[in-house]
């Protein structure tokens, strides 16, 4: 988000993943220019007064008791977002509020330049819960291609088939119905409240998270796990009406997506710059640096995972193509596409993981053996 003139504002640096920069860029001359802002993703929060325990009668009196004496305006940020939104197109007229929470699960630690084919070809085949209920898992997986944790996908289509059982193929729009689906959890269940059914419920994904912690709190970057804090300060600042809490959602995401980012935001731009208790700070750096855990790719069983799930959807599509049944890969064929991982600089081969990830897939239903583990297909 922003950054200051501040003193020691000047350090090049070159930032880790993880921690932002600490150079401050100059105040731009004349009038700032509004920001974007985003929807979509991954932590938690609900309905005030439910999960955060802060009713909407007392969120008026609560933004007066903010971390920064300066509280951002709402006004300026959705304005911000009304000239600077992307063009997603879960965000169009006539997405459903199915078409949202496809679009939700996808986009969990998914960038949205990927998301946006897979969910148009996923919603063009099934627009509905009843469509995707009743779809082979083989063809749901195929689908999920290189979309990442491929779980995710199972657990969509058990939402599905559970939507269609208990409410006759029509998303709930009642908080606790929600979080009662399979694979729906806090975050999804309020972002789906917020922008499928424009209600006033917390949605704190990371860019959010991220943005409050700076604007408000003076902090680099959120704690490592989201804490109850981070809920009642978002709920004081949620505006009181629906509709415009719904908007200030959306626009504060997409703030953090686009602006407020996590190694260069771009202060300048940023819609809340003069109220942004970070900027006005020095931009401290991150004081939860060595809390955090990078997440490693190279070498690793998720690595090895994506291989083998790879090649089985290759094989699928080609048996589709030809109308043919698959009929599985071999075991040491997919045990040799597990060990083809790349290893970092210094990392060495780890020869019990190809077994490893063959029984974990196993496990969680993402592959199936109908020969006592000679070939592996989709399920």
């Amino acid at each position: 988000m922003t950054q200051p003139d501040g003193p020691d504002c000047r350090s090049t640096r070159s930032a880790a993943p993880g921690r932002p920069r600490t150079a401050c860029p100059p105040e731009p001359r004349g009038p700032v220019a509004a920001s974007p802002q985003q929807a979509g993703a991954a932590v938690r929060g609900l309905v005030p007064g439910g999960a955060s325990g802060v009713p909407p009668q007392q969120a008026g009196a609560a933004r007066h008791q903010a971390p920064s004496d300066r509280v951002p305006s709402d006004q300026t940020v959705i304005d911000w977002y009304q000239d600077h939104a992307r063009d997603l197109p879960w965000r169009r007229p006539g997405t459903t509020p199915w078409g949202v929470l496809v679009s939700e699960v996808m986009s969990q630690q998914t960038p949205v330049s990927r998301v946006t084919p897979a969910w148009t070809a996923w919603m063009a085949r099934w627009p509905g819960p009843a469509d995707l209920a009743g779809a082979p898992v083989a063809e749901v997986l195929h689908a999920w291609g290189r979309l990442g944790y491929p779980r995710r996908a199972l657990r969509l289509r058990e939402c599905a088939a559970a939507v269609v059982e208990r409410y006759d193929g029509v998303l709930p729009a009642d908080p606790d119905a929600l979080l009662a689906l399979p694979g729906v959890g806090e975050y999804t269940a309020g972002a789906v409240l917020a922008f499928a059914y424009g209600r006033r419920a917390l949605a704190l994904d990371t860019n959010v998270r991220r943005v409050l912690a700076r604007a408000v709190g003076g902090s680099a970057l959120p704690a490592p796990s989201l804490v109850r804090a981070e809920r009642d300060r978002a709920a004081a600042l949620l505006p009181l009406e629906d509709a415009r809490a719904a908007r200030w959602s959306v626009a504060v995401m997409e703030l953090g997506a686009l602006v407020c980012t996590v190694r260069e935001p771009a202060c300048p731009s940023c819609p809340w710059r003069r109220e942004c208790a970070w900027l006005a700070a020095g931009c401290p750096p991150d004081k939860h640096a060595r809390r955090r855990r990078s997440q490693a790719w190279h070498g690793t069983d998720r690595q090895a995972r994506g291989l083998v799930m790879d090649r089985l959807r290759r094989q699928y599509a080609e048996a589709s193509a030809g109308r043919e049944v698959a009929r599985g890969l071999g075991r040491g064929e997919l045990l040799a596409a597990a060990a083809g991982v790349s290893l970092a600089r210094g990392q060495h081969p780890d020869p019990a993981q190809p077994e490893r990830v063959l029984a974990s897939l196993l496990a969680d239903g993402l592959i199936a053996t109908h020969d006592d583990g000679a070939t592996y297909r989709l399920p």
